[in-house]
């Protein structure tokens, strides 16, 4: 293996052809997360488990029943082995390697040009955890520490907290006004505070400036805070 770091990155696969080798235990997990990300997958496999014959029949996949071809290759983008034959798996790798096609042999490091890290998700907020292939049990055990850090809420707080940076570009905030909101608006606090407004069901925490200020350009010096209110005043 490679003693290179891994370089990291999260990657845009709406709409980009991605091949799958195979469709039972070891393939369906790696089919679901290509079709959550947007992408057009295409199955190879004799046979399939009834989840992904499911998924084809309803048109969210293309499935040809049948063993792997080098023409399969063409017009990919991406490409995943995951058959229980580690010859075929191989020559998949070194046939994707030939054409520049990014592959990987699911549970063979060596012949994998990316992995997939263990996740934590929480709608658009996304933690991804790697050890390179040297030890998936740890990164799995660093993902539940994760998950009990970041509840789901997180991803409902995400979403808010972009709303409100849209609406501060927008307003003609000055950027060292705007930059320090933004940055007061997503401490430890500010979140604690969220989390408790969504639980009883009153409005969500926003951040605004002392209500003698304004948020218009030209108010120097006015000192930002973290404010509940039900109205957005952002």
């Amino acid at each position: 293996m490679s003693a290179a770091p891994l370089f990291p990155m999260f990657l845009k696969l709406e709409g980009r052809s991605c091949l799958v080798v195979g469709a039972r235990s070891i393939g369906e997990p790696k089919i679901r997360s290509l079709i959550d990300c947007g992408a057009r997958v295409h199955v190879v496999a004799p046979s399939a488990s009834a989840v992904v014959a499911e998924a084809a029949s309803l048109g969210a996949l293309a499935w040809s029943q049948k063993n792997f071809e080098l023409s399969d290759l063409d017009g990919i983008f991406l490409v995943v082995a995951a058959t229980s034959s580690p010859e075929v798996n191989h020559a998949i790798y070194r046939a994707a390697r030939e054409r520049g096609i990014l592959c990987n042999v699911v549970d063979d490091p060596p012949h994998c040009d990316f992995f997939y890290p263990a996740v934590v998700r929480r709608g658009q907020f996304q933690i991804a955890i790697s050890t390179g292939g040297l030890s998936p049990a740890l990164a799995q055990r660093v993902r539940k520490q994760f998950e009990e850090e970041f509840p789901p809420v997180y991803g409902v707080w995400l979403e808010e907290l972009g709303k409100k940076r849209a609406a501060l570009f927008q307003s003609g905030c000055e950027p060292e006004l705007r930059r320090t909101l933004l940055h007061q608006s997503v401490t430890p606090e500010a979140f604690a505070l969220f989390e408790l407004q969504v639980h009883s069901g009153e409005p969500g925490v926003l951040v605004r400036l002392d209500p003698s200020t304004s948020l218009r350009a030209g108010s120097r010096g006015a000192r930002p805070s973290i404010t509940a209110t039900g109205k957005d005043l952002l």
